[in-house]
């Protein structure tokens, strides 16, 4: 597995229009990739997110099974004439030094939702977004052991957890298709490793639903730092 780390040039029309368009961003994700079939598989997926950091960069990151090469977003969507247009590493050393009990600090951009019915009588299920930040909250913290981690404490007994960028976005795959509409909602904590195994597999295959739109790429860092 990669981890690789692409900065966006906001300013560029090409950049505006991926921002704008999850499914456009997906589509210029997997064209990094000589066989975009192999990276969209449960044991093979690809995950990307992007970031807003806090000079207001605007952050790609791709975990894949195999390096990608970004060139045609560097020309649509980068600095050309950047010396490290990307940079890739392997996320293997990372994986396998994973163990129960470490605490990482983490950050994870999600698309929360519940599966039900519209009405009593309705002949299927559904998803619905969980759309305030207490469900959000709930809907991870719900996940986590299923997942190999639980979300750490403060000193005064409340979650180490912050939610934000809470989002309903409206898209169409293409112009024969109904609008799609994705909730999403950023997650900035710390979390402690309850099974290293499990852990290792949201990291290199996502947690949640919407993984192709940039949802369910967790990623993290030492503690004492931000993700």
């Amino acid at each position: 597995m990669h981890l690789t780390r692409f900065l966006v040039n906001t300013a560029r029309r090409g950049a505006r229009k991926l921002l704008a368009s999850p499914q456009a961003m997906h589509a210029a994700v997997l064209s990094g990739f000589p066989r975009p079939e192999d990276h969209t598989r449960d044991d093979a997926r690809t995950l990307w997110r992007l970031d807003q950091q806090q000079n207001r960069q605007v952050v790609l990151y791709i975990v894949s099974p195999t390096p990608p090469d970004l060139t045609h977003l560097v020309e649509q969507a980068g600095w050309p004439t950047s010396t490290e247009s990307w940079q890739t590493r392997p996320y293997e050393r990372l994986l396998g030094s994973l163990d129960k009990g470490q605490q990482w600090a983490f950050r994870l951009t999600a698309n929360p939702v519940r599966t039900g019915r519209k009405t009593q009588t309705s002949p299927s299920t559904q998803r619905f977004g969980q759309v305030t930040a207490a469900q959000q909250v709930e809907w991870l913290t719900n996940r986590a052991e299923r997942n190999g981690f639980t979300i750490a404490r403060q000193a005064d007994g409340e979650l180490n957890l912050v939610t934000y960028n809470r989002q309903v976005h409206k898209f169409t795959r293409n112009r024969s298709e109904r609008p799609v509409t994705l909730v999403t909602a950023s997650y900035d904590g710390v979390l402690e490793v309850t099974d290293p195994a499990l852990f290792r597999g949201v990291l290199t295959r996502g947690i949640g639903h919407a993984r192709a739109y940039g949802c369910g790429l967790l990623t993290v860092a030492p503690a004492q730092a931000r993700p």
